[in-house]
């Protein structure tokens, strides 16, 4: 029986074809390679440098380099590459967290503790997963930077990619200021600490990331302000001169003050008899550290902006637990 001419059997592969994109606003500002590797997903990152050194990935009709920044209106031409199947985020639960700051261009939430900020590394969706799932009509969602899966507290997002880039910028040139507060067990002396130790990652036999002090590693330096002391805890705010992975964490493991409820650098010993307390005696069933202030410039105001959360219930609980501090 024959077919007709627009239907194509099942069995009949669909040709390649290059295909012609006319760059958004939203898109506008980022390099071409970073641009090629978001949209060439399942692509391989030296298949993507390949196709643009050879000159097949052209920009208004014309060869550009890697290093070549789109513009709004741009035709970008993609050669026939054998992209991925996009990934079916039908099971990605939609879900909104509370929101301390929204406008046109940011969100900033309250994350709480236990929740991934993204896929990867067996966890099949993240806070950023489940925001797009939630808003399926925003153009432009990304998350500006990350947060620890254990670790609550202020989380930024853009939502035009200009926001994008210029946040990134502050952090880079080190014009934002982050705040955590964090629990730890000992003897804390002094007010004010700056603790630079260089660190450096890498990954376990069982494929954990992991953070180590080596002296080969990244510059990093976080300064420890002292806020309450008791009998076997001290209160610290800990203020990011730098951000690297597990930043605080280590620092502090490493200067002798394990971070109560961290369960890969902390006491565990410690973390066991807290998960065993009841409530009045102290319980503790997640880490004690919570991103509570962050102070950057407005992407597009240029305003000043300083903003908080207030510390996490269960920490909260345990602080009280405490009872009066020392100081």
């Amino acid at each position: 029986m024959k077919m007709q001419n627009d239907v194509v059997p099942p069995s009949t592969p669909v040709p390649l074809q290059a295909q012609f994109v006319t760059i958004t606003e939203e898109e506008a500002g980022q390099r071409i390679d970073n641009y090629l590797l978001r949209v060439c997903k399942g692509v391989p990152k030296s298949h993507v440098y390949r196709i643009l050194r050879s000159g097949e990935v052209r920009v208004n009709k014309g060869r550009i380099d890697q290093m070549y920044r789109l513009v709004q209106g741009d035709i970008v031409r993609i050669p026939p590459v054998r992209i991925a199947e996009k990934a079916d985020t039908t099971h990605v639960p939609a879900a909104e967290f509370k929101v301390i700051f929204e406008d046109a261009h940011l969100l900033v939430i309250d994350k709480p503790a236990g929740v991934a900020v993204h896929g990867g590394s067996g966890v099949s969706f993240g806070v950023i997963e489940q925001l797009r799932a939630s808003r399926p009509d925003a153009k432009f969602l990304e998350l500006v930077h990350r947060l620890d899966r254990d670790t609550s507290g202020l989380l930024l997002l853009a939502k035009k990619r200009s926001a994008l880039t210029s946040l990134h910028e502050q952090m880079r040139d080190g014009h934002t200021d982050k705040r955590y507060l964090t629990m730890v067990a000992g003897d804390w002396k002094n007010a004010r600490q700056h603790v630079k130790l260089p660190l450096h990652k890498y990954t376990t036999a069982e494929g954990e990331r992991r953070v180590a002090v080596q002296a080969e590693g990244m510059p990093s330096h976080t300064v420890f302000t002292l806020l309450k002391k008791f009998k076997d805890f001290a209160l610290l705010e800990a203020e990011l001169k730098t951000g690297r992975t597990h930043q605080i964490r280590v620092h502090l493991s490493s200067s002798g003050f394990a971070i109560v409820g961290d369960d890969k650098y902390g006491d565990f010993a410690l973390n066991r008899a807290l998960l065993k307390a009841d409530a009045t005696r102290g319980a503790l069933k997640r880490m004690f550290l919570h991103a509570h202030q962050i102070t950057f410039t407005h992407p597009d105001s240029g305003k000043i902006m300083t903003l908080n959360a207030p510390l996490a219930t269960e920490c909260e609980r345990f602080l009280l637990s405490l009872g009066k501090p020392l100081n």
